[in-house]
């Protein structure tokens, strides 16, 4: 009788953590969502500071600047992972931003920006803190990765997944798993924790560079209802 009310004790604690975390998900995703609405909001503001370099003069497409460590400079919007899928990026990997319930994406500062060749890469909890690559597995080739800037719309195409340990650093490189080569694309990596709510190894994303909408040109068709409604 004790051993079954034991394990039904430990069964019960177990059910109440998934639901906490599933609960602060949603709580977390939906202020990270607003933040990013927000952000969307101060770029669209013609009185309100850039927060990233104006286009190079004759440059096909403009480099975003490296912001201030901890500051959010742009946002991700990736239609399958949601209708309403939106995000903040900040600058850096650290615990300020991706246990901030109103960041959650950071950008590993030693990486690319997005415009630039190279490797764009960012982080994020698969679970807990908005848990913002929790369906990262679920992408498909061919699907749009748009990072939203004050200059406009870069987007990415999705083009594969490996599954690395976690010291797997390499995934960081200007050409993922390649570090002496010299990159000649512009590659985004999300890399995330695997399996779900453990950090065992790492879940990486990789996703190439397509094309540029500047800002005032208005939001590519795909993302335009999204960003009608107050997206980014």
């Amino acid at each position: 009788m004790i051993g079954e009310l034991l394990i039904t004790a430990g069964v019960l604690v177990l059910l109440f953590l998934a639901w906490q975390l599933w609960f602060n998900d949603l709580v977390a995703g939906a202020q990270q969502e607003n933040a990013a609405n927000e952000l969307s909001r101060q770029w669209d503001d013609p009185g309100s500071p850039a927060l990233t370099a104006a286009p190079t003069a004759g440059a096909m497409v403009p480099v975003t600047a490296r912001p201030a460590v901890n500051k959010p400079f742009a946002t991700l919007i990736v239609p399958r992972l949601g209708a309403d899928y939106n995000r903040p990026i900040a600058e850096g990997v650290g615990l300020g931003v991706l246990n901030n319930s109103r960041i959650g994406i950071g950008h590993y500062e030693n990486t690319g920006m997005p415009g630039e060749l190279g490797n764009f890469a960012l982080a994020a909890h698969r679970s807990a803190y908005g848990g913002a690559f929790h369906n990262l597995h679920e992408l498909v080739i061919g699907d749009d990765i748009f990072i939203a800037t004050a200059d406009g719309w870069y987007r990415y195409v999705y083009r594969s997944t490996e599954y690395v340990r976690a010291s797997g650093v390499g995934v960081l490189a200007p050409v993922p798993q390649a570090p002496d080569a010299v990159p000649t694309d512009r590659i985004i990596t999300l890399t995330t924790c695997n399996p779900l709510y453990s950090t065992a190894e790492r879940l990486i994303a990789y996703g190439v560079f397509a094309e540029f909408t500047p800002r005032a040109d208005g939001p590519p068709a795909a993302i335009a209802a999204l960003v009608g409604a107050g997206g980014s």
